[in-house]
């Protein structure tokens, strides 16, 4: 078995060749996880999940064959690096003798070796990586490393670093990573970390000494650590080294030992020497504690007041979160985040009434930026950062459900494509919710404004779709929770500065454990023509419902036309038709928005008007899971299924008229001439 890996020689580049997984246990067709060398990268070897790492090898530093031992199989693997002097990469091979041995990717992700055994006429697994939770890509942090030399491997910080949340680190989330105790400055030395699995993203410099290596990220005050290897045969002079070097955060670190492949980690450190002693700190240490000595009764003192202070301070936070408490118990519903449902269970900042008050100018209208169903959203700034604050309506009974799902689901959700809740504040009926601040608003006052549509060229477009298409995922998948939105549309998807996407809106979603697929509701909420027809007649709604969504968002996108707007769609009943005959009749690239004509590529103006239609087909068995939407997107694939007719509303004027009734409508909405369920 070869796994190519991407170096040059000369001009010469070859990209790496991936394995796939299978799509489901009974379903060979191609996965969303694949395993391959990443071709950006140096001699290093992932299992993706769509685009998203989910493993990485360390880098290689400088072994021309490795082998391990498999006691239950009395065999060695050896795994070698062979240089052609055109390619470079990976082979793998057996001890004569050994069973058939091979490297299978599951449908799950899971990177497995597996021997034939005779007698059951069965493979057996043998090893299975990740080994531990805490050596998956990025689990520990920014900062943070993974101490696999302990008997129960778990995450540490790195030296001179502590945890960023300290609490939530105690209790096993570690994604928020470490923070440095002590900024160095630029002329500070490095602490040598031996053992360590390299940590990801570095920038590779080639044929560089150690000395040079060094040279090279002191003198970058930047330069966070760097890392040096002799990849020469038996380190002979002369041969083939490199040099990494990080400027950004630290990422997927780990302790491994020596014996296990690790190697030597050069960080900067606050108070080192370019010799690695801390004289220099053990000086300032003795500075600073003689005038201590002198001062301890004032030291006393203070600590005595702050103590004061600090009691206070809790006193007041379990107040706030007894109010919390109230409004989130008595749901009769476990949402997985600890013992029971209550603010208590996890980390989350309350603010509190007065501090909204006085920040939004007690609610003026020159601070209030938009309006919904559920009440008014105003900009604002707490501690000294610019929010987003929705008020919900005190006469909304939606407003307490959106309120609970808000807090309890969406808080310890974090993604770059989903936004961020902040805070909240609950006193008597006022309840409000604090977000990030997004200064482009939502994706439908630009798509369908034609004073700001200009703003969204083809490639900006082609982005936000790639951004939901990832935050959907991550809320079906890749997540603790598997979220159903319920509500996905183009009013719900807000741009940040840089016109990145973030799902917003989370009041309707709704929780499913490991083993649900389906549930059935008699409550049908969410916006008519965004919803699944199974949802919408039956109630019936999956993570296909938000497929289904996504679709039609898609088409909107691309045709930059609303969907219930009856103009631009040659006569057809709605605008989902109108792309399926298009499309049908090989008129798909005439699907584009006129005023992206000048920015916009046919093939991925193709590419995403089929991968609506398959979307929004009729049986949700047909719909693709977003793993497989977001690979397609990524990787611009040509060779796609063809879409069968999308789910057409021709029901009887009775019927329909039924299923609107049926649609829960807030007391606070505005209804025109569609309805809209918020």
């Amino acid at each position: 078995m070869k796994v190519w890996i991407k170096y040059n020689h000369g001009e010469r580049r070859r990209h790496g060749e991936r394995m796939a997984s299978w799509n489901a246990p009974d379903d060979p067709s191609p996965g969303s996880f694949t395993y391959g060398a990443d071709p950006d990268t140096f001699l290093q070897v992932f299992v993706w999940n769509g685009t998203r790492p989910v493993l990485r090898s360390a880098p290689w530093n400088g072994f021309t064959v490795d082998g391990q031992y498999q006691a239950s199989s009395s065999a060695y693997i050896y795994v070698a690096i062979v240089n052609t002097g055109e390619d470079t990469y990976l082979s793998y091979s057996l001890s004569d003798g050994a069973a058939h041995t091979r490297y299978v990717l599951t449908y799950s992700g899971e990177y497995q070796l597996q021997t034939w055994n005779g007698s059951s006429s069965a493979w057996a697994v043998l090893g299975r990586w990740p080994t531990w939770e805490c050596n998956r890509y990025g689990h520990c942090g920014p900062y943070g490393y993974c101490d696999s030399t302990m008997a129960a491997p778990t995450c540490r910080c790195l030296d001179g670093f502590e945890p960023a949340n300290a609490e939530e680190w105690s209790g096993g989330v570690f994604s928020r990573g470490c923070r440095r105790t002590v900024a160095p400055r630029c002329g500070d030395g490095f602490l040598a970390l031996p053992g360590m699995k390299a940590p990801d993203k570095f920038v590779l410099v080639r044929n560089r000494t150690a000395g040079e290596c060094a040279a090279e990220c002191a003198r970058n005050c930047s330069c966070v650590a760097y890392a040096y290897a002799d990849l020469s045969s038996g380190g002979t002079k002369g041969g083939m080294t490199r040099c990494l070097v990080w400027a950004g955060e630290l990422i997927d670190t780990e302790k491994m030992g020596d014996m296990a492949g690790g190697e030597t980690l050069y960080l900067r450190s606050a108070g080192l020497d370019d010799t690695g002693s801390r004289s220099r700190a053990k000086t300032n240490a003795l500075k600073i504690v003689l005038p201590a000595v002198l001062g301890s009764s004032i030291a006393i003192l203070a600590g005595i007041t702050l103590a004061c202070f600090k009691f206070q301070a809790r006193r007041r936070n379990r107040e706030d979160h007894k109010k919390l408490g109230l409004i989130l118990g008595g749901t009769g519903i476990s949402y997985g985040l600890g013992e029971g449902n209550t603010a208590q269970d996890f980390e989350f900042p309350f603010v509190r009434f007065e501090d909204i008050v006085s920040a939004t100018d007690n609610f003026s209208e020159a601070c209030k930026i938009g309006q919904g169903g559920f009440g008014k959203v105003y900009k604002a700034v707490l501690s000294g950062k610019e929010v987003a604050i929705k008020r919900l309506s005190k006469d909304s009974e939606q407003g307490t459900m959106e309120f609970r799902n808000e807090v309890v689901l969406i808080a310890r959700l974090q993604h770059r494509n989903l936004v961020r809740l902040l805070g909240c504040s609950a006193e008597g009926d006022e309840k409000m919710l604090v977000y990030e601040y997004l200064p482009n608003k939502s994706l439908d006052a630009n798509l369908f404004d034609n004073s700001r549509k200009m703003l969204l060229d083809w490639p900006t477009r082609f982005n936000i779709i790639k951004g939901i298409a990832r935050g959907l995922l991550y809320l079906h998948q890749d997540s603790r929770l598997t979220i159903i939105h319920r509500d996905l549309k183009a009013a719900n998807v807000l741009l940040d500065g840089e016109m990145r996407p973030k799902i917003a809106d989370f009041g309707m979603a709704r929780l499913f454990n490991d083993n649900q697929t389906k549930a059935n509701t008699h409550r049908v909420v969410g916006t008519y023509g965004y919803m699944a027809p199974e949802y919408a007649m039956e109630g019936v709604f999956s993570i296909k419902s938000d497929v289904y969504s996504f679709g039609v968002l898609l088409v909107e996108i691309v045709t930059g036309i609303r969907r219930s707007s009856i103009d631009d769609i040659m006569g057809f009943s709605n605008l989902i038709i109108y792309a399926w005959n298009m499309w049908k009749e090989g008129k798909a690239e005439c699907l584009a928005d006129p005023s992206i004509k000048d920015t916009c590529l046919p093939d991925e103006i193709l590419l995403c008007s089929q991968v609506a239609l398959l979307c929004v087909q009729e049986n949700p068995d047909d719909r693709p899971h977003m793993p497989f939407v977001v690979l397609s997107l990524e990787n611009r694939s040509t060779t796609l299924p063809k879409p069968n007719q999308p789910a057409y509303f021709a029901q009887r004027s009775t019927e329909t008229q039924q299923m609107r009734d049926n649609i829960y409508n807030s007391v606070n909405s505005l209804t025109l001439t569609n309805i809209e369920a918020r």
